[in-house]
């Protein structure tokens, strides 16, 4: 059985990148479809074993927590209208039980670091997950998190999950120092963020998953501001120097939901999959980049 059974989502950013539309909504609830983005992370948790998740959030992203609670109205308005509506009903009560869901508000935005502590008595001494809750990452198959949890477990070391991005994405991201154990598995002794383009040590960057060890928090502790901020990486650097991570080259697709063309694209694709209008929507897309 894994050591890892708890998650944290960093749910608090003020998505600024994605203004106007979340002046009043969070970006980590913009619909891919029918299904906001944040709920594919938290399924994403729960098929990997996850069952006890804390959302991080902050002022104004109360509608994160009603998006996972009880709807009594709705659900009886659902009720009433009998076997037409059962599907949907279903699936509304599915979302309310899908796992154990607490909440913490980070009140000043300090950055991710500051945010993680908020996570400190509910994680304990224990392994936890770390999920950015603008990165929705699609692997139906074998989950993301639970490639990183099956590293840990082997290793028992904290893991990152690392993709190869481009020369001019990881400037904007973080640079890794790895070196290949075995399959898509790496030691990670290193990283610089937002590197300059001679610091760039290779084309790995984190990119939204995370399982780390408790004794993040210590290393937190004597964390210096970065820019004004408690940067999570600037920890995890100080990890991996010391004690050593591993970088997982994870199996999966990546929609940055932070960004306006992650989202497009999100919609796009994850549109052409779904079960009711995929079909419809292909022929839809065929017919309308003959205009292009």
């Amino acid at each position: 059985m894994s050591k890892v059974e708890k998650a944290v989502i960093l749910a608090a950013g003020l998505g600024t990148r994605m203004l106007p539309a979340t002046k009043a909504v969070p970006k980590e609830l913009f619909p891919i479809v029918d299904k906001p983005a944040l709920q594919y992370i938290v399924e994403e948790l729960v098929d990997s074993g996850i069952k006890h998740i804390m959302i991080i959030i902050s002022r104004g992203k109360t509608l994160i927590e009603d998006h996972f609670d009880v709807s009594f109205e709705l659900e009886q308005k659902l009720r009433d209208a009998g076997e037409k509506k059962k599907a949907i009903l279903d699936e509304v009560e599915r979302i309310s039980n899908l796992a154990d869901i607490v909440y913490a508000r980070q009140k000043h935005m300090l950055g991710t670091g500051h945010a993680l502590f908020s996570a400190r008595e509910f994680t304990g001494n224990d392994p936890f997950v770390v999920c950015y809750g603008d990165d929705v990452i699609i692997n139906d198959d074998y989950p993301v998190t639970k490639q990183l949890i099956d590293a840990y477990d082997k290793y028992e070391k904290g893991v990152a999950g690392v993709q190869a991005v481009t020369r001019e994405q990881i400037q904007m991201y973080c640079t890794l120092k790895v070196d290949h154990i075995a399959d898509n598995h790496y030691d990670l002794t290193d990283m610089i963020e937002k590197p300059k383009p001679e610091e760039i040590m290779s084309l790995y960057s984190m990119l939204g998953r995370m399982v780390l060890p408790a004794e993040i928090y210590e290393i937190l502790d004597h964390t210096p501001l970065h820019n004004g901020e408690i940067y999570l990486t600037d920890a995890m650097k100080e990890l991996s120097q010391t004690k050593g991570m591993i970088a997982v080259d994870f199996i999966g697709k990546r929609y940055d939901m932070g960004n306006k063309l992650g989202v497009m694209q999100a919609q796009v694709e994850r549109a052409l999959k779904h079960k009711e209008i995929g079909e419809d929507f292909k022929a839809y897309l065929k017919e309308f980049v003959k205009t292009l």
